[in-house]
């Protein structure tokens, strides 16, 4: 459950968070996400890299019909890109590796403040 809440609030901060700052401030942003929520590993990687990655996906889509501008497919050609459903691949798959790598450092830093046991050997 808390994966997919974390999936939610991944994709909610990028839609809301990308109009207004670059695309690393993004990321710092879902990195204190993740430090908050304390999802774990591979939980926290996946999670953000399917929030950020469907939200880029979706965004892009979303900016390609509604303009209905030539762009994306001389991107695409530049790129070297078959056409336009290619570009939008391509975001989508950029925005995961962005989004999960941004998620996983959370997720390894919290780790990193998190309080060792000083004595492991009391029963």
């Amino acid at each position: 459950m808390r994966f997919i809440l974390f999936v939610f609030l991944t994709a909610l901060i990028v839609l809301l968070s990308n109009p207004f700052i670059p695309y690393w401030g993004v990321m710092v942003v879902v990195f204190v996400a993740a430090v908050l929520v304390g999802q774990k590993g591979a939980g926290a990687f996946f999670a953000g890299g399917l929030g950020m990655g469907l939200a880029w996906l979706g965004y892009s889509y979303y900016i390609g019909i509604t303009t209905g501008s030539d762009l994306p497919n001389h991107m695409a050609g530049i790129m070297g890109l078959a056409g336009e459903p290619y570009l939008f691949a391509a975001t989508g798959i950029l925005g995961f590796i962005l989004g999960a790598f941004s998620a996983w450092s959370g997720s390894l830093f919290r780790k990193l403040l998190k309080k060792q046991p000083d004595n492991i050997y009391r029963g």
